[in-house]
């Protein structure tokens, strides 16, 4: 990933990316576990989820503002991962689509990546209660 396509996605967001999550993108692009889930998602989709989710036509009324959260990456079942981008964090959620909920899963990304890529289970469920 390189510097260029990072602060055009910055520009396209209105904001700059948590150095931790360019740290993983310009190493990895993103990252997808042994099941095909992706642990971290390209930079492209990262862009297009975060001003969908940002611009409250997809959940009008229904949620809780996704503001102060920039997603990152999900579980394959719909739940999604996020950095704290207001105030500024190191610690990662996970948004539980069904309830709304966000709940506190890892306090960086590296503990986040260890969690999600341990071979003895997937991204969500109980692994990050």
């Amino acid at each position: 990933m390189d510097e260029a396509a990072l602060r055009d996605a910055e520009r396209r967001l209105g904001r700059r990316l948590p150095g931790s999550l360019a740290d993983v993108l310009r190493e990895n692009g993103g990252v997808v576990d042994a099941y095909g889930t992706d642990v971290v998602w390209p930079l492209e989709r990262i862009v297009e989820e975060n001003l969908l989710f940002w611009s409250g036509e997809a959940f009008a009324g229904l949620r809780m503002p996704f503001d102060p959260l920039l997603f990152f990456g999900d579980n394959g079942g719909g739940d999604q991962f996020a950095l704290v981008v207001r105030p500024e964090r190191n610690d990662v959620f996970v948004w539980e689509h069904e309830t709304d909920s966000r709940v506190w899963v890892a306090g960086t990304i590296d503990e986040y990546l260890r969690r999600a890529l341990a071979e003895d289970g997937d991204a969500g469920g109980d692994r990050w209660r």
